[in-house]
């Protein structure tokens, strides 16, 4: 059976071949009711090759999932269930139908997986490599939107997963690359099956689809929430400007992936500033009333409770295990 090409589809055959076997309709209107009874809200991002992935390591259906993943956690970073998302794809000569498809199967994969309504797709030419837009709307319930309290001094600073192993894997992922250019050769599967959790955290970070359902079931209601996709240091410099609070951030309680201590050693790099600075964790950043400590800590056992909000004059601080309070700048952490 002859392989599908653009040249013989055209892009509304393209399109069309590409929601086959899919839980979404092909140009439909992107929109959606909230019966007076939410708020809606939109995000949106442009990943471009070269600059936001590289196609020399990066599987394609990796690359997808990663997208929507990206575009969808700033939607629950504001407590909002997905709804619908536009999808744009500048396609470069290098690519064809079968690459599109593998492309197109992630981002399918990522929409049905965060309940997306609908999913609608459009095709362009690029002449400078693969070009993906990604934009998302989702919608908040009024009864989530009006419990909503506000921030205090010593609400907890809370976080979904480990920090710093998506940085790890991408270092992981460039070495291989040069020693490649190099030599020609690449590790032996059995030298990079150690790192593949890291690896994994870089090309296909996962969010938890239910964590707004669950907060709204468990009556958890944060009073700020972030997506980590900057590095923590970023994060926490936005709660505090948001917030009108200090911050602080303790050390021995950021989670890390395991191997994370051993690689960082083998790259030469500090996974202290992996987790400050490294960015891409895709990691879920929430401020909860203390007064839920202990239901928090029984109900969201996946989170870690990495420290607080604190006076203003605290400013953003990350605290050492012997109790020193060291400035959290742009570039590392001392």
């Amino acid at each position: 059976m002859a392989e599908d090409t653009f040249s013989d589809l055209g892009r509304v055959g393209a399109i069309e071949k590409l929601y086959e076997g899919t839980r979404y309709k092909p140009f439909e209107s992107s929109w959606f009711e909230t019966e007076g009874k939410a708020f809606s809200g939109s995000h949106s991002k442009l990943f471009l090759e070269g600059i936001d992935f590289d196609l020399t390591y990066f599987p394609l259906k990796h690359l997808g999932y990663k997208c929507v993943t990206a575009v969808t956690g700033e939607l629950y970073a504001e407590f909002s269930h997905p709804r619908t998302m536009d999808i744009r794809l500048g396609v470069s000569s290098k690519l064809d139908f079968r690459h599109v498809k593998e492309l197109w199967e992630g981002m399918v994969a990522a929409a049905s997986e965060h309940g997306y309504k609908q999913v609608t797709l459009d095709l362009t030419p690029s002449p400078n490599g693969l070009a993906i837009s990604v934009s998302s709307s989702g919608e908040t319930s009024l009864l989530m939107a009006k419990r909503r309290p506000a921030a205090k001094s010593m609400d907890l600073i809370c976080i979904s997963d480990n920090l710093g192993a998506a940085y790890l894997g991408f270092q992981i992922l460039e070495k291989e690359k040069q020693a490649f250019i190099k030599s020609g050769e690449t590790h032996q599967k059995a030298d990079m099956e150690k790192y593949k959790n890291l690896v994994g955290a870089y090309l296909k970070p996962q969010i938890n689809p239910g964590i707004i359902s669950q907060m709204e079931d468990s009556g958890i209601i944060p009073s700020f929430g972030y997506l980590i996709n900057r590095g923590l240091a970023d994060t926490v410099r936005r709660l505090t400007r948001d917030s009108g609070f200090g911050a602080k951030i303790y050390v021995d309680k950021l989670p890390f992936a395991g191997k994370t201590f051993e690689t960082a050693k083998e790259l030469g790099t500090d996974p202290m500033t992996a987790a400050l600075n490294g960015g891409e964790d895709y990691r879920l950043l929430f401020t909860i009333p203390i007064g839920y400590h202990d239901k928090f800590r029984h109900d969201f056992q996946t989170f870690d409770i990495i420290g607080h909000l604190a006076k203003p004059d605290v400013g953003a601080v990350i605290v050492t295990p012997d109790g020193v309070e060291l400035p959290i700048k742009a570039q590392g952490w001392v």
